[in-house]
């Protein structure tokens, strides 16, 4: 029963963090969903935890710790993968906007410069 207090305190202190950072504006609403969406499956079988019994034995795990485990390695890998994912999307537009910056600073350049028709 500790076990599922500790659980459980752990999926609240997530689930108001989240929250927090989503009112003060350093967490966007596309990254919140994904931790709000496991912190409440987190608290939800730490309060039934027979609840995970029950769906391990129904998909076939023996254990439903290893079913938890799990669950957790393939959080860790969405997360990676979506961070993965932005960040290289930012990179493009940074390299993008170097371009234009480049080329407006060129055209500056070339309109500041005397022509030597006049």
């Amino acid at each position: 029963m500790t076990a599922n207090i500790l659980a459980a305190g752990a999926a609240f202190v997530t689930f108001f963090f989240v929250f927090y950072l989503l009112r003060k504006g350093a967490l966007r609403e596309k990254y919140a969903v994904l931790w709000l969406f496991f912190s409440g499956a987190a608290l939800f079988f730490a309060v039934f935890p027979q609840a995970l019994v029950w769906f391990s034995h129904l998909i076939g795990v023996a254990e439903p710790v290893n079913l938890l485990f799990f669950f957790t390695v393939v959080l860790l890998v969405l997360v990676a993968v979506q961070l993965s994912y932005e960040l290289s999307r930012h990179e493009m537009r940074i390299r993008r906007l170097a371009e234009e910056v480049a080329l407006l600073r060129d055209e500056i350049a070339h309109m500041k410069r005397p022509t030597d028709g006049d």
